[in-house]
């Protein structure tokens, strides 16, 4: 009777092909790795900041170019490029809705939006919604219930109004809530703006 392989004196079988597997795994791992180091480098597009771009887009009714840099906002173009300081800059992480404005109709977080993406678009903002000097609704119906204190939120606020009011002529209660859901007034005057709401869509039925 034999005794089992790991008992005997010398190189058994199988020892060698442990041996053997040991090997040409390590091998198999130099070659591995010799070939990731020989390999050329994946070539990665790179965006520099400093790179700018002239874009043409249609801005409160009137056709308007800018220059701008790759990753700048809209809201950053609108305040510090345009003057158009009516939209505000509060939290910059799109949670307030303090720089709300249209995008094709649509109210927007213009800190949200680079500012590449609006050529050729249609941009509304606050400064917009006056017609030769006469308030739109909205603005009036806000000066009206008094729906605004230390007019941060006001501007973004009205703009998400209005844009309610362009879709749904008569909102109930609870949809003028949902449309403003996104915009946050730190005064509280929340009452007062759904008060606004009411007054201005019955100055746009002709009411008073």
């Amino acid at each position: 009777m034999h005794p089992p392989d790991s008992e005997k004196p010398g190189l058994s079988r199988r020892g060698f092909l442990k041996g053997t597997g040991l090997s040409v795994a390590a091998v198999g791992l130099v070659k591995s790795a010799t070939a990731a180091q020989e390999a050329p480098a994946a070539e990665v597009p790179t965006l520099s900041a400093a790179q700018t771009h002239e874009i043409s887009f249609e801005l409160n009714g009137q056709t308007t170019q800018a220059k701008v840099r790759t990753g700048h906002t809209l809201l950053e173009t609108l305040r510090d490029q345009l003057d158009l300081t009516g939209t505000k800059l509060v939290c910059d992480q799109g949670s307030c809705g303090a720089c709300t404005v249209h995008l094709d109709g649509k109210p927007v977080n213009s800190c949200l939006v680079f500012a590449t993406d609006v050529a050729g678009r249609q941009i509304t903002t606050i400064e917009g919604l006056a017609k030769n000097g006469n308030l739109h609704p909205v603005q009036a119906g806000f000066l009206h219930e008094d729906a605004s204190q230390c007019g941060f939120c006001t501007p973004g606020m009205i703009m998400s109004c209005k844009a309610l009011l362009d879709r749904n002529p008569s909102p109930t209660r609870d949809e003028c809530k949902e449309a403003i859901s996104g915009n946050i007034c730190r005064c509280g005057t929340y009452f007062n703006i759904f008060r606004a709401v009411d007054h201005a869509a019955t100055l746009m039925k002709g009411g008073r």
